[in-house]
């Protein structure tokens, strides 16, 4: 539904919830159901881990750091540990040692809880893979409740109010394929990575609309998506497509695009941390800011779940807060 009120919103999360619910009793359903027809292996987690990070490099994954990581800790914390031995209580003593006892092998400090979290995620992604390959009969993580685990602080996205755009709109840049570049993906939401592949090839027009069709670098999924006038803007002329066949054809290395991002920040009184992600934080509050509800911004910003869209309706939700309060400084 339209999250047009709070009635819309607790509708949309109890039916949330509801699916959510289904969808882990139907997935423990078929767990339970699921017939042997072969022995199974019970091999050490550290050798699983090491077969899990050689699947994923086969697959091109981005997160063999992760599992590389997560297989280093676990062999300080308990080596020996086979794949039938672990159970709730080792998942409980695993995130209990991540947040009182170890200490990172490089920096010799305490990991922060977004660190934490991220191991347990990547040692719940390594169980339930052990699950499809018959190795373990269900994934005991999921035994382990939401406050036992590890919390992930919130997050916080600096983005670029509507004004703050049109200031950077009117200052000059440094580099002015930067400017373009930003000011593109705050109307589009594109990343840096899928900016920069971003070919000629791949921009249509069906029917007056213009479309450019990209697959996303950091989740492989194909998209389609429309572009605003104001998108169209930032677009550099299209020249001989034979050599010049991305669209954003110069755009330098990453350091520099930020640090001609921060110079041009400046220069136009934006007194934030901006770095080229911010554009895409940008055009997610903006959206909503406008009255796009948080479904649709959740498609166009290719998000797998809304769940990581809600952040940037909080946002604008504390915003409203801070405006209606504004008269209690007045009276």
């Amino acid at each position: 539904m339209p999250e047009t009120d709070t009635k819309s919103k607790r509708e949309n999360a109890r039916t949330l919830r509801k699916a959510e619910n289904i969808l882990h009793e139907r997935t423990e359903a078929l767990i339970a159901a699921k017939v042997e027809t072969q022995p199974k292996t019970d091999m050490l987690l550290s050798e699983w881990l090491q077969t899990s990070y050689n699947n994923h490099k086969k697959r091109g994954a981005r997160d063999l750091g992760s599992i590389s990581n997560v297989r280093k800790a676990l062999l300080l914390f308990r080596p020996d540990v086979r794949l039938s031995e672990i159970d709730k209580q080792f998942c409980l003593d695993l995130i209990d040692w991540l947040r009182n006892t170890y200490k990172h092998r490089i920096t010799g400090k305490p990991i922060s809880a977004r660190t934490g979290d991220t191991y347990c995620q990547t040692f719940r992604t390594a169980l339930n893979e052990a699950v499809r390959e018959g190795l373990i009969d269900r994934n005991p993580w999921n035994l382990v409740e939401t406050v036992e685990k590890i919390k992930k602080p919130e997050s916080k996205r600096e983005y670029l109010t509507i004004d703050e755009v049109k200031r950077m709109v009117e200052t000059p840049c440094p580099n002015e394929l930067v400017k373009k570049a930003y000011l593109f993906s705050c109307f589009t939401g594109l990343r840096i990575s899928d900016v920069r592949n971003l070919e000629w090839n791949d921009v249509s027009v069906d029917n007056g609309q213009t479309y450019i069709s990209v697959v996303m670098q950091k989740t492989n999924a194909p998209v389609y998506i429309p572009l605003s006038k104001q998108a169209i803007k930032w677009m550099p002329e299209k020249k001989d497509a034979a050599t010049d066949s991305h669209v954003f054809n110069t755009l330098v290395n990453f350091g520099n695009v930020n640090e001609n991002l921060r110079k041009w920040a400046k220069a136009a009184g934006v007194n934030k941390h901006i770095s080229y992600h911010t554009s895409r934080h940008t055009f997610a509050t903006m959206m909503l800011t406008l009255g796009a509800d948080i479904y649709t911004v959740s498609k166009l910003l290719r998000h797998r779940s809304v769940k990581h869209t809600q952040i940037y309706a909080k946002i604008i939700d504390k915003k409203k807060d801070e405006a209606v309060s504004l008269a209690d400084s007045v009276f």
